[in-house]
């Protein structure tokens, strides 16, 4: 090969190698970076899919208390949720002296397990911050929303929990806010009890074909 043949063969593969740069310089990564996103991509997703799959209710609970860093969390999980107009018109108490958490074991009949918990968290509707007029009762959406985020974020910490009832009956409202001093501004809408799981039920599979309908209810 001579000297100018030698010459065009290496203008050509310069050339090849700066299209083939150009191509990865213009994408922002090269095939193997994007292969490595997408895979963790898909794993983050797949691992929030799992975490609402697998949350089940828990009600037996090991003797040891939960980590402050854990129930900062989990309230932080909480206050991410949907709220009508922002009004975020949500109030947490904490609970994790036994005396009081054997006065709500009291208050409330179906929150037996209390007694062997070491932390509840009482989801309250706030009256000062709720929607004035006819959006006032989207404060128990809202609530609503935070609390599943809540047993979510419980539930992907390791921990087990379970969802107790309080609004809107009328008896374990009051019940409750005596057994915590609540002032006059807060409804407990439910205590969420929880603690390191002592048993390990299987989820149940709530899906239906049958509760689903396109574009009309009454398929």
């Amino acid at each position: 090969m001579n000297l100018q043949n030698k010459s065009v063969v290496l203008n050509v593969v310069l050339a090849i190698v700066a299209v083939v740069l150009g191509v990865r310089l213009a994408s922002g990564k090269a095939p193997a970076e994007k292969s490595a996103d997408a895979e963790q991509s898909s794993n983050a997703e797949q691992a929030v899919l799992d975490n609402i799959a697998t949350r089940t209710s828990i009600r037996d609970y090991e003797a040891r208390p939960v980590e402050k860093e854990k129930i900062e969390k989990m309230l932080r999980a909480a206050m991410a949720a949907p709220t009508a107009m922002n009004k975020q018109p949500w109030h947490f108490v904490v609970v994790d002296q036994l005396a009081v958490l054997d006065a709500l074991s009291e208050a409330n009949p179906y929150a037996k397990m209390l007694k062997k918990a070491p932390l509840a968290i009482v989801v309250c509707g706030d009256t000062e911050k709720m929607i004035e007029g006819g959006g006032r009762d989207f404060w128990i959406q809202d609530a609503s929303a935070a609390t599943e985020n809540l047993l979510l974020a419980a539930h992907a910490l390791g921990l087990g929990a379970v969802w107790t009832g309080a609004y809107p009956a009328e008896d374990r409202c009051k019940a409750i806010s005596k057994a915590l001093s609540l002032s006059d501004n807060l409804i407990p809408l439910n205590m969420v009890v929880i603690g390191y799981p002592a048993e390990h039920p299987q989820p149940k599979d709530k899906f239906k074909e049958e509760n689903i309908s396109y574009n009309v209810g009454n398929e």
